[in-house]
């Protein structure tokens, strides 16, 4: 069956061929949290994007692969309750960006800043860092080297949903800080197709999202 991105918590994960990188998205825990299992095609170096609950699936979901990185999008703490435990049995290093890494259970082993880059086996995602949601906040987007450039793929934790950014608890100034690196950091570079796994519930593309900017700057969250 084709990719969907359509996921429930218990339910077994939806997997998508990339060039040079399979995603595996699976939902966990009671706050239905998105975590992604990211395989080099190549090699089959591993990279899990938030562990976020039930270490025991996520575990499930590596198998006796190489999970080399757990990369934790923000610090809210629904996005690691699993982090020290996969962490420990797999060896994993963690990264995650500098405002938020001292509020994760275990110490961070990489410190990712935008622009900056993550190593899946012989495939490379950017790091973009979104401020607002929490200051740390990333995504990351993988375009196979270029190959991709049509229609990149973009990992973006809380800080982008279907329907509108992250939750700033209607702090004008947090708002305006993500819809600031929103527009001019993803929107203003990334084309329309560019399709969006975000850090819980069902995926979108940037094309779906456009038109509705400035809905969002207008209701000011």
């Amino acid at each position: 069956m084709a990719y969907t991105g359509d996921v429930d918590a218990g339910g077994p994960p939806d997997v998508r061929e990339l060039e040079g990188l399979t995603v595996s998205k699976l939902a966990v825990g009671p706050m239905d949290n998105n975590a992604y299992l990211l395989q080099c095609r190549d090699s089959g170096d591993m990279v899990l994007v938030d562990a976020a609950n039930e270490a025991n699936r996520l575990l499930e979901l590596v198998g006796r692969g190489h999970l080399s990185a757990i990369v934790t999008t923000h610090g809210h703490w629904d996005h690691w309750q699993a982090l020290a435990e996969v962490q420990a049995k797999t060896g994993a290093a963690v990264l995650a960006h500098p405002d938020d890494a001292g509020g994760l259970p275990v110490p961070v082993t990489t410190l990712l800043r935008h622009g900056d880059t993550v190593q899946v086996g012989a495939a490379e995602l950017s790091v973009i860092h979104l401020r607002g949601h929490t200051p740390g906040s990333i995504a990351l987007c993988y375009d196979a080297g270029g190959h991709l450039a049509s229609s990149p793929h973009l990992f973006t934790g809380d800080s982008l949903f279907p329907g509108g950014p992250g939750n700033t608890d209607h702090d004008p100034e947090r708002f305006g800080l993500l819809m600031d690196d929103l527009e001019e950091r993803v929107f203003a570079k990334l084309p329309d197709a560019t399709w969006v796994y975000p850090g819980h519930g069902k995926d979108t593309t940037l094309g779906a999202e456009r038109p509705h900017i400035p809905e969002w700057r207008a209701r000011g969250w």
